[in-house]
């Protein structure tokens, strides 16, 4: 009997890492995710900062910060409207495991996803650029934890109940591009004014660039550990929506 709960975790656990290892062999090298979430920062990154004069541990805090928030929210808005329309959801839903675990799995995938694309522009930042973090410990929990908050906003879109990953790509994307203009990347928080500033503070992507500035050039405005948290609380709040929105796609048959 008192082993039960932890039996439940690690049978959880298991499923979770099930569909993790699931997608990551199948879809990781589909054209859509190589595009929405691999060369979208990238693009994004050398647009902004040509003829801008930006010392290299800013411009990697930046481009780090806008490669985990089109990486990570890529996976899941790409992965299960095509299952939906391949059947093998249909599957993964009548499996014996609860829909939170198999959610998670999900944000896993994504999470994993952008944790490794921001490895390679950190090594590239660090031996190209030469560029120097200031605190290591910091960036790797900014990683982290922006990763999975990112990646579970990604999630809502793919609870969108629909067959056609088309559907959800553009209001995904159109969302990202908004939380993006009215974060701090481009205009650091304390030359924005303070209407700008206020509107800054509702956009996730704020809290992950503002470590990055602590982790890298250590020129953070806010208090590290305020980011640690609204990024955790982030990433809990929206997976609620994602769990809400499945649920209605099960009642309407997707």
């Amino acid at each position: 009997m008192k082993n039960r709960p932890t039996q439940r975790l690690r049978d959880e656990l298991a499923q979770a890492s099930a569909v993790f290892v699931k997608d990551v062999r199948t879809y990781y090298l589909q054209p859509g995710m190589i595009m929405m979430g691999l060369l979208t920062p990238f693009f994004l990154f050398f647009s902004f900062s040509v003829r801008r004069e930006i010392a290299p541990a800013q411009g990697v805090a930046q481009l780090l910060a806008m490669t985990l928030f089109f990486t990570a929210p890529a996976a899941g808005p790409f992965i299960i409207p095509l299952e939906r329309r391949l059947g093998t959801y249909d599957r993964l839903l009548a499996a014996p495991m609860s829909l939170l675990t198999l959610l998670l799995g999900k944000t896993a995938v994504g999470a994993f996803f952008a944790i490794v694309v921001c490895a390679i522009a950190l090594l590239g930042g660090v031996v190209v650029l030469g560029a120097s973090i200031a605190q290591p410990w910091l960036l790797a929990a900014t990683v982290l934890l922006a990763s999975f908050a990112f990646s579970a906003l990604g999630l809502i879109f793919g609870s969108i109940p629909t067959r056609r990953p088309g559907d959800v790509a553009m209001p995904s994307m159109l969302m990202r591009w908004i939380l993006l203009f009215i974060s701090g990347v481009f205009v650091p928080l304390d030359e924005m004014p303070s209407v700008a500033r206020t509107v800054a503070y509702f956009s996730p992507l704020t809290y992950a660039q503002d470590l990055m500035n602590h982790a890298a050039p250590g020129t953070g405005v806010l208090n590290p550990w305020l980011d640690l948290a609204v990024l955790l609380a982030s990433g809990v709040l929206f997976l609620l929506p994602a769990v809400l929105m499945h649920r209605r796609s099960r009642r309407l048959g997707y």
